[in-house]
Formats: structure tokens, sequence, C-alpha cells
């Protein structure tokens, strides 16, 4: 691992300083041999995102917000709390494959595979021992850019191929944060990476008074252990429209199967338009004023409303209570292994697989 600059807190001009500043020594231990740092990305307007190579993970993102600098990502101030949190995704590259795969099964080219079930009868996220707990090789390219890589071997989690991941986060003066990634194999294989940052645009509290506006007009439904039915289904008329921009709490309260089935908003929405230059998902603090979009290459986003949250993890800010933060994971669609009619991620050798997603910060 190359060692990099000194890490230096820097002072924003016109806001409070964050309440608690990273300090990169809690992150620098061994895990399974292989050293863990926590890297610093900055620009000059006051933004700055800490990332550690344990699992990828976005650590901390310091914003100006109309009265203070906030930390929008909510997480632990040390590496033990990742490494024993009740919660393995704060913050996370997630994969070899976001989101649930149903029965922890799929076939391609006519074999089955078996993959590690975590998520009642499904694998969630990668399976058990999925990215989230790898450490990542890491190059930083000065204050704005960190590159991290990781090999994940055949077999691994029950996936076939030897799978080579690149993450590259890039901090740039426009205050955004940009995620992209790559991957190849030597043998075909299903990827589908993601971020499983937990956000909270106040810093802490609830995020029931955020407004949220996600531009679908279609969702993917799913069954009881939140596998998609199969089913692409309108939006119009239900508590999953927020095509106009709606407070995440809402609605969420409302006598409906699907919220019953997420115990609240844990489902992909079918984004209408996306691309690096239309806007998927915005976000807005009803505290701290800072407005977050997101932008995207993937064809889905899933929205969580931090429904499993209870209070069993001590974060920077205090217990990870009861819907405290949301995630806005971009993503191809869950289970697509098992449903053809969802947009593929089979990857075969000789391709790359590439994702490119924006999270764009204002007040």
């Amino acid at each position: 691992m190359k060692k990099l600059f000194p890490i230096l807190l820097i002072a924003f001009m016109g806001c409070k300083p964050a309440k608690k500043e990273m300090n990169v020594l809690n992150f620098r231990h061994q895990v399974d041999g292989k050293a863990v740092d926590l890297y610093i990305l900055k620009n000059n307007n006051g933004m700055q995102a800490a990332i550690t190579n344990y699992g990828g993970r976005l650590v901390s993102l310091l914003v100006p917000g109309k009265d203070s600098i906030v930390d929008v990502v909510v997480g632990f101030d040390s590496l033990e709390g990742y490494i024993h949190s009740t919660e393995p995704y704060f913050g996370a590259t997630i994969g070899r494959y976001g989101n649930r795969i149903a029965k922890g099964k799929f076939v391609l080219d006519g074999k089955t595979y078996q993959l590690s079930v975590n998520n009642g009868p499904n694998t969630l996220h990668g399976g058990k021992f999925g990215f989230q707990h790898r450490v990542f090789d890491a190059v930083q390219h000065g204050d704005s850019s960190l590159t991290l890589t990781y090999v994940s071997k055949s077999g691994e989690q029950g996936f076939p191929g030897n799978l080579k991941v690149k993450v590259t986060y890039t901090l740039n003066s426009k205050n955004e944060l940009h995620l992209d990634y790559e991957a190849t194999t030597d043998q075909a294989t299903v990827v589908n990476l993601t971020n499983h940052a937990f956000f909270n645009l106040n810093g802490s509290g609830t995020i029931l008074n955020h407004n949220l506006q996600i531009n679908a007009a279609q969702y993917t439904p799913v069954d009881s252990t939140l596998i998609p039915t199969g089913k692409i289904a309108a939006v119009n008329n239900t508590p999953f429209d927020f095509q106009i921009g709606t407070a995440i709490g809402g609605r969420i309260n409302v006598n409906n199967y699907q919220l019953h089935n997420g115990k609240g908003y844990d489902h992909n929405y079918v984004l209408d338009n996306p691309g690096i230059d239309n806007i998927a998902v915005e976000v807005t603090g009803d505290k701290s004023g800072i407005i977050m979009q997101v932008y995207t290459t993937e064809p889905g986003l899933q929205f969580y409303s931090g429904n499993f949250m209870q209070s069993k993890n001590k974060l920077r800010t205090g217990p990870d209570d009861f819907r405290t933060a949301f995630c806005l994971e971009t993503q191809h669609f869950p289970d697509s292994p098992n449903q053809p009619a969802f947009p593929s991620t089979i990857l075969r050798p000789g391709k790359v697989y590439t994702s490119h997603s924006v999270y764009k910060f204002s007040k």
C-alpha cells in the first residue's frame, strides 16, 4: 500500500467547524495480514471525504450547510466499530452482487451456483463475507482521488470467476463525489457493485422530515423476503410515488402490503432516465438546508429508509436509532440473475463492467 500525504484538517470559511474530526490513527491497523488506513479527500469549498480501504468504505463526508459543516454520512470513529458492528454495511463497497439473490442460487450457462446465504433464505450484498469485510489495496492521487482495488477469487462466497475490481472515489471543485467502478473476469459471472453509505443530511436525528424526490415512475414490488416478484409496477397512487418532492415519513406508516414487506421503504426504483447528466434523486435536509443530488449510469436505485436500525451500534453521533439514516444504492435490479426480464448483470471474459455514480451537494 502506498503511503501518502500528511493528512491535514482544514478550516472552513463561513461555517462553524465540524463537531468531531476523524482521527486517522483509529484506522491504522492490520486485518487478515493487510494494512488498513484512512484516506482523506478534500476540495477548496469545505468538503472532505474520509475513506478506509477496509470494505472500501465511505466513513465520513463533511459538507457545508446553511449554518455549519455537517457530516452527512453516519458511521464509526474507528476501525473497531466497523469490524464489530451488527450492521456490516455502513459506507461499504458492496459486491459481488448488491442487493438480494433468491435462495442464494442462480443458473449461468447451464450450471447452478450456490452462494453464501445470509439474509433469511436469500443472499444479500454478496454473502456473509462479501466485500464489506475485505481489505482493498489503495493508491491516493493527491487531495482529490483515491483508487481501491481487490481481486475476488473464483469460488469466493460461491461466485464463479476471478473478478478484478477497481473503485475510484473522486471529490471535485463542484462539490461532487464521484464513484467509478470497473471489473473484469476470467469466467462468466454476475456483478452488481454499489456503495452502501447511510446518509443523514442533518447529521443526526430522524430522516423522516427530509424531502425526497426520485425520478422514477416505476418500481419493483417484492415478496415477504424482499425478493422482486418479477413485476414492474407504477408508483402512481401509491406511497412509493416520490416523483414530486415529499417528506420521507409522509406516507411511511400507511397500510400498504409493500411497506409491510419492507418494514418501510426498502425497494428498487426503475429510474426514468439513467445517465450521468440526469438527476436520479434529490434529497434536502430539513434542518441543514443541504441538497444532495444523485446521478448514475445504473438502471435502478434502492431506497432504504433505515427500517432495521435498532440502536445496537454506537455511532459517532450516538446510537443507530430507528430511521436515523437512509440509503440510496445505485444498482442493477435485485435478483436479476433469476429474472430474465430484468437488465442483465452477466459479465463475461473480455468485457469490462463499468458503473458511474455522482453525489452532488449544495445548499
